[in-house]
């Protein structure tokens, strides 16, 4: 059941870097595995040769290019979430383009709670204010959002997933939004909740950033991201999404 309490949490939205997770999942693309393979084996080779500690300080780190390299997968990377396999949610926009988006909020909810919500996208129109629809089905989704100048509407595709900690996504090639982000659920400790990051990115078309993103946001985008995501907190503390509209404003 959805808490009452909407005051417990206090809302954290900033800009910040993203923090590392465990995971095993591969992120190093096909080139640089050969090159850690063959460039491990030979400081292996080359270690053992030495016969010194010097040499066995080379064999270990040619052992760890060689699993770097073998099982697709640097911890440095994950850490860092750089992703050179083709998975990185970013990689649907171009470098240097496009208008990157960073928030976060802390909800009185535990993670799978949120996640589950969140995976069904057709909730989605529910908080997000310019939201018209989503349709999903599978992997895939379609979305249409209200803008100043009219809908726009785009298909995306979820590239990475981890059960109650990660979804990205991106648009579909020929998408009238060129569009890659993911969201974070982080279980806090000691029952304080969960913290939800979400990172965007945008490719307005033609280059034309300033005026898109008004006609599709109607606002700045970052601003228009934490008011979704007060919304989305409100949604899933209170059961529902407190508004003033229609309420007296109490002068006289």
């Amino acid at each position: 059941m959805v808490a009452s309490s909407m005051t417990r949490n206090r809302l954290d939205f900033a800009g910040h870097v993203a923090k590392g997770s465990a995971s095993d999942a591969v992120n190093v693309g096909d080139a640089e595995r050969w090159l850690s393979l063959a460039g491990g084996g030979f400081l292996v080779w080359l270690g053992l040769q030495k016969r010194s500690l010097g040499g066995l300080g080379l064999a270990a780190l040619g052992s760890s290019l060689v699993y770097r390299g073998a099982t697709g997968h640097c911890s440095v990377y994950s850490a860092l979430h750089v992703d050179t396999a083709g998975h990185n949610p970013m990689a649907a926009v171009a470098a240097g383009r496009g208008v990157k988006v960073v928030c976060s909020v802390t909800i009185n909810r535990p993670a799978r709670d949120l996640y589950d919500f969140w995976r069904n996208f057709e909730n989605f129109p529910r908080f997000f204010k310019h939201l018209v629809s989503v349709k999903a089905e599978g992997n895939r989704s379609h979305w249409v959002t209200r803008g100043l100048a009219g809908n726009v509407e785009w298909d995306a595709e979820i590239i990475n997933e981890e059960v109650d900690r990660l979804i990205a996504w991106r648009s579909l090639e020929g998408s009238q939004v060129s569009t890659a982000g993911s969201v974070h659920f982080n279980e806090l400790s000691n029952g304080r909740g969960t913290e939800v990051r979400v990172d965007l990115k945008y490719d307005p078309p033609g280059g034309k950033l300033g005026s898109w993103l008004a006609w599709l946001f109607g606002q700045d985008p970052q601003q228009s991201i934490r008011d979704d995501l007060r919304r989305f907190k409100q949604l899933m503390e209170a059961g529902e999404i407190a508004t003033v509209e229609g309420q007296s404003s109490g002068r006289r």
